[in-house]
């Protein structure tokens, strides 16, 4: 280690004081390993019972009661266009919040609660990136994993786009409210 030309500790004690940048994720399998940060996850919950709410969208699950809440359940599989698989004793619903709204993510499992170093994160190759995949923030390498990290605001703001839409083609085509 070389001392600085100043002789102060403080200049070398700042090196080490840095925290290094981590991001904390939840991550969870849906056919892939995908990652959503800890910051915006209540809690997970075992499946229960849904309630399916008509004329909603295909990838609304429906709606479940938690603890006195009714909280909407979206098929994080369906809505990013996977192929459907049965739930199973390892499905979970993740209630995360994003801004006012608390939703609940079904997914075929949960992983772990991971740090990831900020310098192992890279950004999505453009080729991935297009007008309907604006919500992938990254890919985390963890030694023989690959995380797709998912950015909650953008793909529930995406919700409220294709809702309006699905509502107002139906109201085109004469269907009633």
């Amino acid at each position: 280690m070389n001392l600085p030309p100043s002789g102060l500790a403080e200049d070398i004690l700042a090196d080490f004081k840095e925290p290094k940048s981590e991001l904390h994720l939840v991550t969870f399998n849906i056919g892939e390993e995908y990652g959503v940060p800890i910051s915006q996850v209540h809690e997970i919950i075992r499946v229960g019972n849904i309630t399916i709410v008509p004329n909603s969208p295909s990838y609304m699950e429906g709606v479940i009661n938690l603890r006195g809440k009714v909280l909407p359940v979206l098929n994080l599989r369906k809505r990013l266009k996977l192929s459907e698989r049965d739930m199973s004793k390892a499905s979970r619903i993740i209630v995360t919040e994003v801004g006012d709204k608390v939703i609940g993510l079904l997914v075929d499992a949960v992983s772990h609660v991971i740090k990831v170093p900020a310098g192992f994160v890279e950004t999505a190759p453009e080729e991935v990136l297009e007008v309907d995949t604006d919500y992938i923030t990254g890919v985390g390498k963890l030694k023989e994993r690959l995380i797709i990290m998912l950015d909650l605001e953008k793909l529930l703001r995406r919700e409220k786009i294709e809702i309006k839409a699905e509502q107002q083609s139906s109201r085109a085509a004469g269907e009633v409210y």
